[in-house]
């Protein structure tokens, strides 16, 4: 067994993101992008260990998604290669200065395939296992993997992680509540946005959050654009968000919650987190890519300088 910090699975595709109108002949650059390997690469940064466990293609674009995952110390070692099925492919197309169009060509990708014999006897004690509202929402195995993972968290004594990150057009929000009714009510802490939280019951966010305290979470945070709001049993905490101006809207949430993970696990307490995963989200948001533009733990403090500052 490996121990780490934060343990998570999911689907990681080879990322296209073009350099002008697709109708054009447009030029791309090549990367990767996936909600929990873009989690694992912004908490390796900050100095956390973390394991991703998934499948990809025995393609190049597979190899592009180990090879970059380790390159960012991220522990790729439970990966699993499928030769019947290729690497998923997610596709950018910056349209407008702030409007970004997304293409998906994963169905039938080999990340889609992932179920629940992959990760019942993964290798790793974690201190967190993190799950997102997209795994379950591809295919009825990784609807089982993710409940699956669920189970091996409980079984290793780890905190459970969920962020909703509800894509609907990944699935409907019946298809959707009903997938993750469960998962939230296993998880100690639960991220949503309020729209995402309605998911899981009627009523305005504090209601819903009070429900899924009383039922076992350990705190429900929710993004609310200019804000971010904690509850605890303790009582409800919000802090600001930076205000910058966006370069590449695509990444702020996974950014925001490697913020907050990582603040958990240095013993922040919910305000300090909240701070720290504002900062990360910022920084997600002020360059080009899902995860690229995350900073190292030595950089969170470049955030509120002065307009034009220089290091030198």
């Amino acid at each position: 067994m490996t121990r780490v910090d934060v343990l998570t699975a999911g689907e990681t595709m080879m990322a296209l993101r073009a350099t002008g109108p697709v109708r054009l002949g447009s030029g791309f650059t090549a990367s990767i992008a996936g909600a929990e390997s873009n989690v694992a690469i912004g908490l390796a940064r900050l100095g956390r260990t973390a394991a991703w466990a998934g499948r990809v293609g025995s393609d190049e674009a597979g190899h592009l998604v180990t090879r970059t995952l380790r390159a960012e110390g991220v522990d790729v070692s439970a990966v699993r290669r499928d030769g019947d099925a290729p690497t998923g492919l997610i596709m950018f197309e910056q349209r407008l200065p702030d409007v970004t169009r997304v293409q998906y060509l994963r169905a039938g990708s080999a990340g889609s395939r992932l179920c629940a014999e992959d990760v019942e006897a993964l290798p790793f004690e974690p201190r967190i296992v993190h799950v997102t509202g997209i795994t379950p929402a591809l295919s009825a195995s990784c609807r089982d993997a993710a409940a699956a993972l669920c189970r091996l968290a409980r079984s290793r004594h780890a905190r459970i992680s969920l962020d909703l990150n509800h894509r609907p057009r990944l699935w409907s929000r019946e298809a959707a509540a009903e997938a993750l009714a469960p998962l939230a009510a296993a998880a100690d802490h639960v991220i949503a946005s309020p729209d995402e939280l309605t998911l899981l019951g009627d009523g305005p966010p504090d209601r819903i959050a009070a429900r899924l305290l009383d039922g076992g979470a350990t705190e429900v945070v929710v993004k609310n654009g200019d804000e971010a709001r904690s509850y605890t049993a303790d009582g409800a905490r919000a802090v600001p968000a930076h205000r910058v101006d966006p370069v590449d809207s695509i990444g702020a949430g996974d950014g925001f919650v490697a913020g907050y993970l990582s603040g958990l696990l240095d013993g922040l307490d919910a305000e300090a987190r909240l701070r720290r995963a504002h900062t990360v989200g910022a920084f997600a948001v002020l360059s080009r890519g899902d995860w690229e533009g995350l900073p190292h733990r030595d950089e969170l403090g470049l955030i509120g300088l002065p307009e034009g500052a220089a290091l030198r």
